[in-house]
């Protein structure tokens, strides 16, 4: 019982792993005995993060990925094969979102920037596509392990402006539990996918759509707050439960499933 959550020696890949919640996710997995692998857009980004990791006494390597480049992830993922033989979990956390992919208050659809549309479900659903694709090889040796992708409250229910995130978040769930049912009737009950849904976490991406430079929310974090039961934004610590459960034997049972962990967002009905 007491190996249930035991994710010591797991080797570890996290796309994604320079960002805020990739980097929190890097030093936590790291500190209870994972071999973590962060890949950052480059290895430069990466390093210091690995540093950190190590000067605290944990097992990391750095390397560069860009996942909306498939030659690049196919390079990556071989260098790791060829270092390590095989891992135990993939993390999808690279994405994100950006400005011209938004749809403001005093725009329409008339006005939308397609390129910049293209570039997000490039990033958000292509490299997490990407990724699973190029990293899969690592998994069939032994036919057993995690994948994890990361999904958004604005997948099951889209928010206002975000068009271009929410529609590439609600393909990462489609894709998961797609891919769940692929993988196990094709390799197996041990290859699992599943996908975390934060709710409002700050990051580098909506600190500034969120909160102004005081710290005091805009109009658009308070209506967020409003509307998460437990009236605040979330802490990246308060992701590490949820992420350590589907890296570990704990789920082993837990495959196509979206686990949300959003202060209760997606439960309020505003009434």
């Amino acid at each position: 019982m007491n190996k249930l959550f035991d994710i010591d020696h797991k080797k570890i890949v996290i796309t994604g792993g320079t960002g805020v919640l990739g980097t929190a996710w890097s030093h936590y997995l790291a500190a209870h005995g994972a071999h973590v692998l962060v890949l950052g857009k480059t290895a430069q980004e990466s390093e210091p993060v690995v540093d950190s990791i190590r000067s605290q006494g944990g097992t990391a390597n750095a390397y560069g990925c860009d996942v909306t480049d498939e030659e690049n992830c196919k390079q990556v993922a071989g260098e790791i094969k060829g270092e390590f033989g095989d891992i135990d979990v993939l993390i999808n956390a690279a994405g994100g979102n950006m400005k011209g992919a938004t749809i403001a208050p005093d725009q329409n659809l008339l006005n939308s920037d397609t390129e910049a549309l293209r570039k997000i479900i490039d990033l958000n659903y292509i490299g997490t596509y990407l990724s699973i694709k190029s990293f899969l090889p690592l998994f069939l040796e032994r036919k057993v392990g995690s994948i994890i992708n990361i999904s958004s409250m604005s997948a099951a229910r889209p928010l206002t402006r975000v068009m271009g995130y929410s529609s590439s978040k609600a393909a990462i769930d489609n894709l998961t539990k797609w891919l769940a049912v692929e993988f196990a009737q094709k390799y197996g009950e041990g290859l699992r996918v599943n996908a975390l849904a934060p709710g409002f976490f700050l990051t580098v991406q909506n600190k500034t759509l969120l909160t102004q430079n005081d710290g005091s929310l805009t109009a658009r974090g308070h209506q967020i707050v409003s509307n998460t039961p437990m009236g605040r934004f979330g802490q990246p610590e308060e992701l590490f439960g949820a992420i350590h459960y589907l890296c570990s034997e704990a789920s082993k049972f837990v495959t196509g499933t979206i686990l949300s962990v959003d202060g209760g967002f997606g439960a309020y009905s505003g009434v």
